[in-house]
């Protein structure tokens, strides 16, 4: 009888401990996904976000469900694209995971098919316009920002909104001075574009100023700051602000505006692949990137902006807010809307313009 009694006991303790892996508030049958997704061992993750501000998120995964091995893939946004379209069409293995930070090209996939529909636990912890058909998740609040060197650049000339920006740049001083991402090379880059022309009602006028400055285009965040801090280059434009603000921390040659006529805010969407091989730990993944713990890494150590409100610490959507101004925010939304510039004719139509005025040398 002691025995037995012991044994129910030892066991009721082994059961309370696997019962205590779930998340305080999820529902107690959360833990039949933790099991499964220990069975698996595995995420397959592709990514374009740099692996130095991912590993703080992976390290706090792991503390949390130790046995599953991440596997991360950094790719620029259009490689992450390309790579999971080709895999996926060989029907080979590819990821269960994406994250990226090219919106349209997240989203063409999901709307094409290739995403899990999956509420998340945390779903209801960001905001509406962050969430498509409970298949596809923003996941951060990052600004767009106009980079400047600040040994070069006087503080009389740093512009505060897009007009000024636009005037500053056609100055003999800025002629080959000036740069931002290559819009038919980066995915991110050719978005935030296709937002300025919706949001900028004399976005033609930027293009132009674009073309007079004899514009260098380049295809990341980190080689458009790098040249702006050695003063090769002068001012950027549409650089992604979380990886800028982080650097002007420590670079006393980058400055960093965030436009005050509007700031467009990217979301690095994620999405679970459909075909995923370790679709449990994929879930897992999910919900700890929305959750309140997950979030707060990405405010404090991946720097990254939380899209969480109810997140505290350095870098997080309500501080941005307050900062900028409700009304001067612009997301852009996590939904099929951001494709249409992305069609074969307008995007080419998009591009022929762009070479046309920005693009003339």
């Amino acid at each position: 009888m002691f025995i037995k009694s012991t044994l129910a006991v030892a066991a009721a303790l082994v059961a309370s401990a696997a019962l205590a892996q779930v998340p305080a508030g999820y529902p107690a049958d959360y833990q039949k996904l933790i099991d499964g997704a220990k069975k698996e061992g595995k995420l397959v993750v592709y990514g374009a976000t740099d692996s130095k501000a991912t590993q703080p998120l992976i390290k706090e995964f792991n503390a949390i469900y130790p046995g599953i091995t991440v596997e991360y893939n950094d790719m620029n946004s259009t490689e992450v694209y390309n790579r999971f379209i080709s895999e996926a069409a060989a029907g080979g293995n590819t990821a269960d995971v994406m994250w990226s930070s090219a919106m349209d090209l997240q989203m063409r996939l999901a709307s094409d098919g290739h995403a899990l529909k999956y509420k998340s636990v945390e779903a209801s912890k960001i905001p509406g316009w962050a969430i498509w058909d409970d298949q596809a998740y923003g996941t951060t609040f990052e600004p767009a920002a106009i980079v400047y060197n600040k040994r070069l650049v006087d503080a009389k000339e740093v512009p505060q909104t897009h007009a000024d920006f636009t005037k500053l740049i056609q100055q003999p001083k800025f002629k080959d001075k000036v740069t931002t991402y290559d819009i038919e090379k980066s995915g991110v880059g050719f978005m935030f574009m296709t937002q300025d022309a919706k949001e900028n009602p004399k976005f033609i006028d930027m293009e132009n100023a674009f073309g007079v400055a004899k514009v260098r285009v380049q295809s990341s965040t980190g080689t458009m700051m790098e040249r702006i801090s050695s003063g090769e280059n002068l001012i950027g434009y549409n650089v992604l602000g979380s990886y800028a603000l982080v650097r002007a921390k420590t670079d006393p040659s980058i400055g960093v505006v965030l436009p005050k006529d509007y700031t467009l805010i990217l979301s690095r969407v994620m999405f679970i692949n459909k075909a995923a091989k370790n679709v449990n730990a994929a879930k897992l993944w999910l919900d700890f990137m929305l959750s309140h713990r997950g979030q707060t890494v990405i405010a404090n150590e991946s720097k990254l902006y939380a899209i969480r409100a109810d997140v505290t610490g350095e870098t997080t959507s309500a501080d941005l807010i307050k900062q900028i101004g409700k009304d001067n925010v612009k997301p852009v939304p996590v939904h099929p809307i951001v494709l249409q510039f992305l069609g074969p004719a307008k995007r080419m139509a998009f591009l022929k313009q762009w070479k046309e005025t920005a693009g003339k040398k």
